[in-house]
């Protein structure tokens, strides 16, 4: 297990889960992953995890 994951992590992100299962379907499927869905989650995801990830570094 990773670990982002853990309950007692230094990295405490709130979608670790989804972060890694993309990731996951990323590296291992790309062919079925569509164009569409990479963009969604960039726009609409990777703001909030940037402030999530900030607040970490701070």
């Amino acid at each position: 297990m990773s670990r982002i994951l853990k309950q007692d992590s230094a990295f405490p992100i709130k979608n670790a889960k989804n972060i890694i299962g993309t990731r996951n379907r990323i590296i291992h499927s790309y062919v079925n992953t569509s164009d569409e869905i990479i963009w969604t989650i960039i726009v609409r995801e990777l703001p909030n995890l940037k402030i999530e990830i900030g607040k970490l570094l701070t």
